[in-house]
């Protein structure tokens, strides 16, 4: 069969169509400015902050939440697939991205952040819709006053190991000012 024998590819049958909602991230990041690290992850999973515009495009949700441990979690759908049918291999690096940046905040005071400097994964399984409910787990590995690193795993439905990844992140603002 050729490109040119395939029924219409573009038909209206075919189409999908998802709408994403988010809160203005800007507003949401002053109010968690104010609170630990820990306190404001809790804060998202209990819903009382707004998640922030990336979960709610991608669509994952923070389940766990302990100090240096976050575990992130997606229903896999069919707009995170590629051509081949699995789901695209940045949908795994956005979830352990956050969820090791996460784990990370778990462990800082008010006024204190980090961001990602270097982001390593080895895909050992494929994912796709069929794959469950998709688990990702960060650790903190070692947590810095300068540099952070983090460890993570990306199970499927079954525990099934699929991802692995190493992240190291740097640490920004000040924290509490001493008096």
């Amino acid at each position: 069969m050729t490109l040119t024998e395939t029924p219409d590819l573009f038909a209206i049958a075919s189409r999908r169509e998802r709408v994403v909602d988010w809160q203005a991230p800007g507003p949401v990041a002053g109010a968690a400015a104010t609170l630990s690290g820990l306190q404001a992850m809790c804060a998202i999973r209990d819903g009382i902050l707004p998640p922030p515009p990336m979960a709610r495009l991608i669509g994952f949700r923070m389940a766990v939440v302990e100090p240096g441990r976050i575990v992130m979690e997606l229903e896999p759908h069919e707009s995170l697939e590629n051509t081949i049918g699995l789901l695209h291999g940045a949908t795994a690096a956005a979830l352990l991205d956050t969820a090791m940046g996460c784990a990370i905040s778990t462990q800082l005071p008010a006024g204190q952040g980090s961001v990602t400097l270097d982001l390593k994964l080895t895909y050992l399984r494929p994912l796709s819709v069929r794959s469950g409910t998709i688990a990702a787990e960060g650790k903190v590995i070692k947590l810095g006053r300068q540099t952070s690193y983090a460890e993570g795993f990306v199970r499927d439905g079954a525990g099934h190991l699929a991802v692995h990844s190493t992240a190291t992140f740097s640490m920004i603002g000040e924290g509490p000012k001493a008096k």
